[in-house]
């Protein structure tokens, strides 16, 4: 696997096994749930971000052996990063306060992408 998929998988990994972790124990994350007006949604979003950086971190270690679980791990957060945007949008965040969420839309497209390539 090249560096910069490498590098890609490790910064989304980190990133969102910290986030889903915050989902289920922050009480920031309460009040930005609130916010989104999808409080019922915290937790699953945060378990469902813990076990895709897992499958991500699976992927990392045998990237040749299991690239299904990376693929499966990283569209869906991809797929959360646009539901995220499209909230963010419409509760009328600023466009600064989307952008971590377009960032790792597109940085989880990139490693789906390559991925995909070994799939093939």
């Amino acid at each position: 696997m090249e560096t910069s998929t490498t590098l890609a998988q490790l910064i989304s990994i980190v990133s969102f096994i910290f986030y889903g972790a915050s989902c289920l124990v922050s009480k920031y994350m309460i009040s930005e749930f609130d916010r989104f007006r999808m409080p019922g949604f915290r937790k699953i979003t945060g378990i469902l971000q813990i076990l895709a950086g897992l499958g991500l971190t699976v992927g990392l270690f045998s990237p040749f052996l299991f690239p299904w679980i990376t693929s499966t791990s990283t569209s869906g957060l991809a797929l959360q990063m646009l539901v995220g945007i499209g909230v963010r949008i419409r509760i009328k965040d600023k466009w600064f306060q989307i952008l971590p969420a377009l960032f790792f839309l597109i940085l989880n497209l990139f490693i789906f992408y390559r991925y995909l390539k070994i799939d093939i």
